[in-house]
This record gives structure tokens, sequence and C-alpha cells, in this order.
């Protein structure tokens, strides 16, 4: 009559002992929870995707006071970016702007002026463009200065050959904002296509005198010698850059533009005698 009582006991144990068993887990849970995931699972950092690296090639279009710092910087994120080209065309805000809303390729606009950028906001080309930049004038005269120019008011006298950027142009727009402050009337020998242009004339003893960019009289070093205008009478522009809505590689492009807008962009760009905007 005991063997009954005995086999129910032992079955009794048997139970305790499996459920024991299910309740207990590595991760410390309570008893039914489900299994911890382990570090292998899909929520484990080390199982994210990493970032896909930059590679390709994009078309940068940008104002052609900016050809000096931005060849420098085109080369540095090159070089942080292994796999990657940064190809430049240089040349006046609304020429650029023109080329773009026409449907040329390209995958960034670094512009003079913001008014060439809104041409091409406007035509859906670009959005949500950023300031990276400011530059004001500064007369550029020979370094022998033959007209004997000083100040600014020397630009209107008699016989002075004085070269502007063409009205269209920032250098140019920025440059007559700069002789309606001083109230002084300047009639140019020439408008040229943009700043460098307008350098260049100055620089071959073509003209006695032009207003361009303080970056440029800067950048030319001895080939010419600047007269700074007072700041009461000043004028400056502000740069802008946006990738375009049409990049071939909008990842690139965006990339250029963050390091344009970033440190490396900054210290390059003051280094070059541009301000911050």
């Amino acid at each position: 009559m005991r063997r009954p009582l005995l086999i129910t006991l032992a079955a009794l144990a048997v139970a305790s002992t499996a459920l024991t068993g299910c309740g207990s887990s590595s991760s410390g849970g309570t008893a039914g929870s489900a299994p911890a995931t382990t570090s292998a699972g899909p929520s484990s950092p080390a199982a994210a995707p990493s970032a896909v690296p930059l590679a390709g090639r994009i078309t940068v279009l940008a104002a052609a006071s900016l050809t000096g710092s931005f060849t420098a910087l085109g080369k540095r994120f090159e070089a942080t970016h292994p796999g990657t080209t940064i190809v430049f065309s240089f040349g006046a805000s609304s020429t650029l702007a023109t080329q773009i809303t026409q449907g040329a390729p390209a995958d960034v606009f670094a512009s003079a002026s913001t008014r060439n950028m809104d041409q091409v906001v406007a035509a859906r080309a670009a959005t949500d463009p950023k300031a990276f930049a400011r530059n004001v004038m500064e007369i550029a005269v020979p370094p022998a200065d033959p007209a004997g120019i000083t100040q600014l008011s020397d630009l209107a006298r008699p016989g002075v050959k004085v070269v502007l950027c063409a009205e269209a142009v920032p250098c140019g727009s920025t440059a007559r904002k700069v002789l309606a402050n001083a109230k002084l009337t300047v009639t140019p020998v020439s408008n040229e296509a943009d700043v460098r242009s307008t350098l260049a004339k100055v620089q071959l003893g073509e003209a006695d005198a032009g207003i361009v960019y303080v970056t440029d009289v800067l950048a030319a070093g001895a080939k010419v010698k600047g007269i700074t205008i007072p700041a009461g009478v000043n004028a400056s522009t502000t740069y802008p850059i946006a990738p375009l809505t049409a990049a071939r590689n909008p990842a690139l492009a965006a990339a250029f533009v963050d390091f344009v807008l970033g440190p490396d962009g900054a210290t390059a760009l003051t280094g070059a005698g541009f301000q911050k905007p």
C-alpha cells in the first residue's frame, strides 16, 4: 500500500525541479519572461550597418573670387576622403546661376551674392542655401601707381582710367554701392566679366585702378597695390552655398557643403581674407 505514495512523491519532486529550471535565466529575468537578446542581436550597436564611405566626383560651380580658397579646400577634402574628386568651374556668379537654371550639369553652387543664389532657388534648382563668407571691397592699383591714386575720391579725377566688374556681377554691383555711398561719379573704361578679369586689367597696366574684393588684392600679392576704402562708405557681399537638386552625387555634394561650412572651410576662408557672414 506504500508504493503508490512513494511514486506520487517522486513525481512531485521531478515536477518541482523542472519548474525551478524554467523560472531561471542567465540574464536574471523573471519566471516566464522571454530570453534576453544576445550581443549579436539586431539591437546591438555592433550589428548596426556602418556608414557608406564617400566616393565618386562632383562639379562645383563657384564665384571667381573663390578660386584660390576653394581650390585649396577641394584638395584638402579629397585628402580627407580618398576616392573622391572635386571638379571646380569658376566664373561670375550671375553667369553660373544662368547656366544652372538652364540645366547645366553640376552638384554644388557657391555664389558671391545672395541675389544670384535666390535666382537658382526660385528656379527650384537648389534649396536651403547657407551663408559661409563675406567679402568687402578694396582699390587695386599697379605697384608703381602711375596715376598717384591714394584715396577713393581720386578715382573721379579726370583722366584716371578705372575698371570695374560688369554691373550684373556681384563685384560690379558692390563696387557701385561703394561709389554711391561716397557720392562719386566714375565712368569705367571697361566693365569686365568677373573680378579676376578686372584685376588682370590693373596688373597689365591697362587701367590706373580697379575696385575689387579685398581677397583678390591679397591673393595678387606684389602684382598690385591695395588702397583701403573707408569703412563708412565701403560695401560688402555675402556668399551662400547649396547642393543642387539635380546633383548626380547628392551625398558627396552635401558632404562638401558641410566641409565648407565647417572648421576647415572657416580656416581656409579667413586665411584668404574673407570675413565671417
